[in-house]
């Protein structure tokens, strides 16, 4: 390797020789003790050498009748020649790079995250106190746990929670308030009533008395958990009811899939590399490169007056699924897209129970279907009680 790369430094020149038995020239540059790296033979009477640069003044010298043109040079005096031609464009990119180093350690920006506008001020104030402001050198790790810790020891009684994260050339800082805990006890009388129209399935009374069966029918606003206590269909007490319904509820929905259908689908294969941006150009710095892949950029080096940048990219390989699927494929698609919309409005202690199709429709280019779904839903809901119910 160490050999290889001391051979490619070397000066080498390119010749062009042109003349009548060029056979005897190349004999007369072996019998001088000339190497020749390369021979290319273009025509009978002309041809392409290689030779070390210090062989080339014999070469001149031995030429004699014999036409020859420098073609190409190889090795530290190519290097050279590139360097100094392209100077001025290096010597800019180098300034643009220490430039962006630079600009890249300045404070731009210091965001507060906060829906309080006093609250932002005030912490926008402590934190020019440390020195945390625009147009101000970066603060580096140690120094921005020591500016959070002051403040969350200085004001214990407002602050929760304080982090402070550096994007590019801003800090986002982000905060919790401390709030007070409000010890009053909400002792409002009500009853525990039905949401939505539906069948009870499940009822959890924690109190209050139950009205309601299991397996009855209810419409939105029912009492199923009453806030009034009777005796003898007198009202002996009244309390605040707490509690959970559970019911049959039903949803008629409507879904279409088509026949032709395409998917973009992320895989498990992700990478966070280093770019290198030159204009329109990108210099990924890795030898993975994915084909298709879906990106999240962060700017690490950048100025908006030079064409150069550095970026994070966080890279994550995607596959695109293209299928032609029948009209049964097409309705089965469409079920699961339904089942899969549904579920994804429910909580965890709910589910779908069963679902039938209504009525489908096969379209030239999809399928549209109407299912109708039965659905075990958490239908809790309150009413305040203002004065004696009638739950009969």
């Amino acid at each position: 390797m160490k050999n290889s790369l001391t051979d490619k430094l070397q000066n080498k020149v390119k010749l062009n020789i042109k003349g009548k038995n060029i056979e005897r020239f190349i004999k007369r540059l072996k019998t001088n003790k000339i190497d020749l790296l390369k021979i290319e033979y273009i025509k009978y009477n002309e041809i392409n050498i290689t030779i070390y640069q210090k062989d080339y003044d014999k070469v001149l010298e031995l030429k004699t009748i014999y036409e020859m043109d420098k073609v190409d040079i190889y090795g530290i005096i190519k290097i050279k020649k590139v360097i100094n031609t392209y100077k001025y464009i290096l010597i800019f990119i180098a300034l643009g790079i220490l430039l962006i180093i630079f600009l890249s350690n300045i404070i731009f920006n210091v965001q507060i995250i906060h829906n309080d506008s006093e609250i932002r001020n005030f912490l926008l104030n402590e934190l020019e106190k440390y020195g945390l402001k625009k147009y101000r050198f970066k603060k580096n790790y140690q120094e921005i746990q020591e500016i959070k810790n002051n403040i969350l020891n200085e004001y214990k009684d407002k602050i929760e929670w304080l982090e402070i994260e550096e994007s590019g050339t801003s800090y986002i800082v982000r905060l919790e308030s401390r709030i007070i805990p409000n010890n009053e006890v909400n002792n409002n009388k009500q009853n525990v009533v039905a949401s939505k129209s539906a069948v009870i399935k499940k009822i959890i009374a924690e109190n209050g008395e139950i009205v309601k069966n299991i397996n009855s029918y209810v419409n939105k606003g029912d009492i199923v958990i009453s806030g009034n206590i009777y005796l003898n269909d007198e009202v002996k007490d009244t309390v605040k009811a707490e509690g959970k319904i559970y019911g049959e509820v039903w949803y008629n929905v409507n879904v279409s899939y088509p026949y032709i259908y395409s998917e973009i689908k992320e895989l498990d294969n992700y990478q966070e590399i280093y770019v290198l941006k030159l204009f329109d150009n990108d210099l990924e710095l890795t030898f993975n490169k994915f084909k298709d892949k879906k990106i999240e950029e962060e700017k690490i080096l950048f100025h908006p007056f030079l064409p150069i940048s550095l970026v994070k990219q966080k890279q994550k390989e995607i596959e695109t699924i293209s299928l032609v699927l029948t009209s049964d494929e097409a309705k089965d698609k469409a079920i699961e897209e339904a089942i899969k919309k549904m579920e994804e409005q429910l909580d965890e202690d709910e589910k779908v129970i069963d679902y039938q199709i209504l009525k489908e429709n096969i379209k030239e280019d999809k399928v549209v279907l109407d299912i109708f779904f039965t659905v075990y839903e958490n239908i809790t809901s309150y009413s305040k009680i203002e004065g004696e119910e009638n739950v009969s």
